[in-house]
């Protein structure tokens, strides 16, 4: 049997090649693709962890919250399809598959796979490369950037850069492409728990905006900000952030 670190890389894997696959047959893209694409990519995450750890809890973007994870140590928090808008434009390679373990609520295994990079970043031990030169560049969502990131980034001059998924932008400060990644405004586990266990075992920070960590497996699925940046950075973007917060961010 796979550890859990070769489990998540694996199945990860095989929902990007799905999606590929599913992706080439509809090369003209719209929303019944992206529908198709995250269940077909669901049922088979789904039935690939069943078989592989029948006795761990599952959580979903694509399926009901089971109340029974709540009292289970070892838990897998999956996002089939991260990304479906940017999935179902042609040409957009900002979509990606998240498939991550949580172990009493911290993610311990973790792969985040970017199809149509062709890319796969997965535990224990990601390679990150160096920091881009120049100008400080924050990652933030393409539909809803926020405006705490506006304002952070008007304090540090830095330059925003919008992309798709929470596992793209994750993935380009894991590259090497930007400094940092900021979300305020609305996520859940399933977008957040693969994407930080990747960017945690390369060496980023990763944490909440308030500077606490993020935490897995609750309750309540809502994960509505997120800083995921180079640790030397982490300090100097947390106290822009807290002096730039205002209500409601």
């Amino acid at each position: 049997m796979p550890d859990d670190h070769q489990l998540a890389a694996h199945i990860a894997a095989a929902a990007a090649q799905r999606l590929l696959d599913l992706r080439r047959r509809h090369p003209e893209g719209g929303k019944a693709l992206g529908a198709r694409g995250d269940a077909e990519a669901n049922a088979l995450i789904l039935d690939m962890l069943r078989a592989a750890r029948p006795d761990d809890g599952l959580l979903s973007e694509e399926s009901m919250p089971d109340p029974a994870r709540l009292g289970q140590r070892r838990v897998w928090i999956v996002d089939p399809l991260d990304g479906t808008r940017e999935y179902c434009e042609p040409g957009r390679d900002d979509w990606a598959v998240h498939v991550a373990l949580a172990l009493d609520g911290a993610p311990a295994a973790a792969a985040v796979a970017l199809p149509a990079r062709g890319e796969l970043f997965s535990t224990p031990d990601p390679r990150l490369a160096a920091a881009p030169p120049g100008r400080l560049k924050i990652l933030v969502s393409r539909s809803r950037a926020p405006a705490l990131a506006e304002r952070v980034a008007a304090r540090l001059d830095a330059e925003l850069v919008p992309m798709g998924s929470a596992g793209a932008k994750a993935m380009s400060a894991l590259r090497g492409e930007a400094h940092a990644y900021l979300h305020a405004g609305g996520m859940n586990e399933w977008d957040t728990c693969a994407p930080v266990g990747v960017a945690l075992a390369a060496g980023l920070y990763a944490s909440r905006i308030d500077g606490s960590p993020c935490a897995f497996n609750q309750a309540d699925v809502k994960m509505p900000d997120l800083l995921i940046c180079r640790p030397e950075l982490a300090e100097t973007l947390l106290a822009a952030i807290t002096a730039e917060r205002m209500p409601g961010d």
